[in-house]
């Protein structure tokens, strides 16, 4: 089974999200997508972050897509970074192929993540575009540290099931929404 992990605060869950998880199951073929609610962005302020469990459930009503599974587990294993989280999963479901999702915003800050290279050696990632991004990602920090693990848009149906360290970028159709800007309105 083919599993996209989508992490984040999901503060709020929004369509945005729904898009990249859907993108993601359509162009990665993809069997499932767990959406990973995360008790807290090490990177992020904490002030203005709703309850995890509130989270939890806001993003459980939006995503009703059978195929898309919201979870908060990682508070419960005492996880605060990626890394850490993904071990986890991939040490307790060695069965699964996993990726990583993630937005073209956060391939800019992702060299500033705890262990970004051990995230990229413990499974596949696939950067999902973002307007204003298209053209600066690919020449984020990280992604020209892995630039030889990077995999043509054209082999991303693929990636799940290649060896580690790989990456794709996919182009498309992009969602402006963004969490911060919903919670400013």
């Amino acid at each position: 089974m083919r599993i996209g992990l989508y992490g984040g605060s999901f503060n709020p869950a929004h369509a945005g999200h729904l898009h990249v998880s859907r993108t993601a199951l359509r162009r990665l073929r993809l069997d499932r997508v767990w959406w990973l609610v995360t008790p807290g962005n090490p990177l992020k302020d904490h002030g203005v972050l709703a309850p995890l469990d509130e989270r939890v459930a806001q993003a459980r009503a939006l995503a009703t897509d059978p195929r898309i599974a919201v979870t908060g587990f990682e508070g419960g294993i005492g996880s605060r970074y990626t890394a850490d989280t993904l071990r986890w999963l991939v040490r307790r479901q060695p069965a699964l192929h996993f990726v990583w999702i993630m937005g073209a915003d956060s391939l800019g800050t992702f060299h500033r993540w705890r262990r970004f290279d051990e995230i990229l050696s413990l499974m596949p990632v696939a950067v999902i575009d973002r307007p204003g991004y298209t053209l600066t990602a690919p020449s984020a920090r990280a992604a020209q540290a892995f630039a030889s693990a990077r995999i043509q848009e054209a082999d991303a149906p693929t990636l799940a099931i290649r060896p580690t360290p790989a990456w794709t970028f996919l182009h498309g159709p992009r969602s402006a929404l963004s969490s911060t800007a919903l919670r400013t309105r």
